[in-house]
């Protein structure tokens, strides 16, 4: 499943459901697809948002290990959570700083 977020104060943004889910649980919201944050709500939930991820401590995850086996070598690096959020905090500001709603639905973005 994707989950597409979507503002007037910015580009819409898709990412996988499974961590779309796990960043809005960081929120405070329950994690329902579909569903929006009122303008009001915003501030609050970025920095609940920021307080979870900053919780989550150092992005380790993102760091490349040595790798000792040769077939290791053609596994990219996991990407962290911090790295995921980073669009969403984007989006979660801009939204914030305008005034806006932010909406959330299953599926890719409209074309």
């Amino acid at each position: 499943m994707l989950v597409t977020f979507r503002s007037k104060a910015w580009s819409d943004i898709t990412m996988f459901g499974d961590v779309a889910i796990i960043l809005l649980k960081m929120m405070g919201h329950s994690g329902t697809v579909p569903s929006a944050l009122l303008a009001g709500d915003i501030p609050s939930a970025l920095a609940r948002l920021k307080q979870e991820l900053a919780a989550a401590g150092p992005a380790d995850e993102n760091r490349q290990s040595v790798r000792p086996h040769a077939a290791d070598a053609d596994t990219p690096p996991a990407v962290g959570i911090q790295l995921r959020a980073y669009p969403l905090i984007q989006l979660l500001s801009a939204a914030a700083r305008q005034g806006c709603d932010v909406m959330w639905d299953e599926g890719a973005p409209l074309v």
